[in-house]
């Protein structure tokens, strides 16, 4: 058993020792490789490194030519440039020298100017004090010439009393007295001429002036579009109207352009005013001054821009409810306003704001039958007239200023032409035109439609308006009474009280120059002085 321990131990140990040699060999081997494969890595480094020196070397020399190369191609710039800039600057120091030489020959002749300027103004106050001279000498010939005139003016005055027997008061006198009797003599058979030409005409007047009120009274609806009657609780209300010396009145009408009639009549006050815009706002101020009781001129002017403002928000609602019931889908809000204000305005006894729209529906109506457009047809019919509203403030036709209006705000040309030409101010030329014609004459024939000349009318008083308005310092107007009177209110600044004499009749002379109306018209001029104050 030991033995065979000893063997196995043996051959064991002689394994070991055979592997130890083995390893050694190897390691041997492996040593030897590694320094071959070391000397040719070592020397393949060297040549590298030599051959990289080497085109070191070579791209240094090409960057140092190139380098020299470059600045000296920046240096013989910057010298070209260095000597460009000094001969510009040499050139303009010359052309200064020269300026300055051009300055200085300037202001010596400047200075000699201004030398004989100054000698030529020296002998001119030496002329001026010659003459001042001389005329001090003629100013006392004058003085003693004069006291030799007073003194033979005296003597000839008492040589002329001593004829005439009575002095120069009492000469005087019998002169004025003479021109007096001879002015009151021509004044006596001026008025006889009048008083007998008035006899021969009274006749014709008469019958003029009755004609034309028959005419104008031809209908019940007449008076309610010239006048408005207000019913009062109690006449106890007169008088606060009226206001103390007639102030509250007075600011009424001023500040309304409307003639107010407070008489006898119990329980009634009538408004009267040829605008209707005027008379309806001047109605509901009056009625808001009944109803709150308080009645002083601020508290006037304060419900009259109140009700203003509410005129015109009725006027634009009146333009949108036509054009929607005709079923017109849009239009310029200018002309709608323009055609709510036409249900203020009336030819004869006809309101053209329902003539319009009237008028509208013939035009569609007869469209339709003969298959033309439709819509355009009632947009003439609608806007046919639109220059009603504007005859007060242009003169002209007023088929021509609604076209013109028409035009302006864009309106189909053959819409434009067919206004024109409903009263043949152009010939008609379309359809459309002789459509609008017949169904503007349909819509005025219809019985009690139109009996009174109203175009003349308004427009009389809005001619006497106009020639108030016209004249400087004239501030407003008011044609009153039916065109009988016409207020004027002026600039206190301007116009002082000797000068509103003045004016009144200088607008009488033109009146009568220019206008024919029957009767009389009373020109009143009004001049009012205000002082406000604010209590905090």
């Amino acid at each position: 058993m030991l033995i065979n321990i000893a063997c196995f131990a043996a051959g064991l140990i002689l394994s070991l020792v055979f592997a130890v040699l083995l390893l050694r060999a190897k390691q041997k081997e492996i040593t030897s490789t590694a320094k071959e494969k070391a000397k040719s890595i070592t020397s393949e480094a060297q040549i590298k490194s030599k051959d990289m020196l080497q085109k070191a070397k070579h791209e240094s020399q090409d960057i140092l030519r190139d380098s020299k190369h470059k600045f000296d191609a920046e240096l013989k710039k910057a010298r070209k440039k260095a000597e460009t800039e000094y001969k510009d600057k040499l050139g303009k120091a010359k052309s200064s020298e020269q300026n300055a030489k051009k300055i200085e020959s300037k202001l010596l002749s400047e200075k000699k100017s201004v030398d004989d300027q100054k000698l030529h103004a020296e002998n001119l106050l030496k002329a001026s004090e010659q003459k001042e001279q001389e005329y001090d000498r003629k100013l006392k010939n004058l003085e003693q010439e004069e006291v030799v005139f007073e003194q033979k003016k005296s003597n000839l005055l008492s040589e002329l009393e001593k004829v005439a027997n009575m002095t120069q008061k009492e000469a005087e006198e019998s002169l004025m007295k003479t021109i007096e009797d001879g002015a009151k003599l021509r004044a006596a058979k001026t008025v006889k001429a009048i008083e007998e030409n008035a006899l021969d005409d009274a006749e014709k007047l008469a019958k003029k002036v009755i004609s034309t009120a028959i005419s104008r009274y031809s209908s019940d609806y007449t008076p309610e579009r010239t006048t408005s009657s207000i019913t009062l609780q109690s006449d106890e209300i007169k008088g606060r109207l009226i206001g103390r010396e007639g102030r509250n009145i007075r600011a009424f009408e001023q500040a309304t352009g409307c003639d107010v009639i407070i008489d006898d009549t119990p329980q009634t006050v009538v408004i009267s005013s040829f605008d209707p815009v005027r008379r309806f706002i001047g109605k509901q101020v009056m009625d808001n001054l009944i109803a709150d009781g308080r009645v002083h001129p601020s508290r006037i002017e304060e419900l009259v821009e109140k009700n203003t403002k509410k005129v015109d928000k009725s006027i634009k609602e009146a333009g949108d409810k036509a054009i929607l019931e005709l079923g017109i889908i849009s239009m310029h809000p200018e002309l709608l306003k323009i055609i709510g204000q036409l249900q203020f305005r009336y030819s004869y006894n006809q309101n053209q704001y329902h003539h319009v729209i009237e008028v509208s529906k013939l035009c569609g109506l007869m469209a339709n039958e003969l298959g033309l457009d439709l819509m355009k047809a009632r947009r003439a019919g609608l806007l046919h007239d639109i220059g009603k509203a504007l005859t007060h403030e242009v003169e002209g036709s007023h088929a021509v200023i609604g076209a013109d209006l028409c035009a302006k705000y864009g309106e189909d040309p053959e819409v434009v032409y067919a206004v024109r030409a409903h009263h043949e101010d152009v010939k008609p030329k379309s359809a459309l035109d002789f459509i609008l014609m017949g169904a503007d004459a349909i819509s005025g024939a219809r019985p009690g439609a139109r009996h009174e000349q109203m175009d003349n009318y308004v427009r009389r008083l809005t001619d006497l308006e106009r020639i108030a308005n016209d004249f400087p310092g004239v501030e407003r107007s008011f044609a009153i009474n039916a065109g009988r009177e016409i207020r004027i209110l002026v600039e206190n600044s301007r116009i002082d009280d000797n000068k509103a004499i003045v004016l009144s009749q200088d607008i009488a002379k033109k009146i009568e120059h220019d206008m024919t109306y029957p009767g009389q018209i009373k020109i009143t001029v009004i001049r009012e002085t205000r002082a406000v104050s604010m209590a905090k």
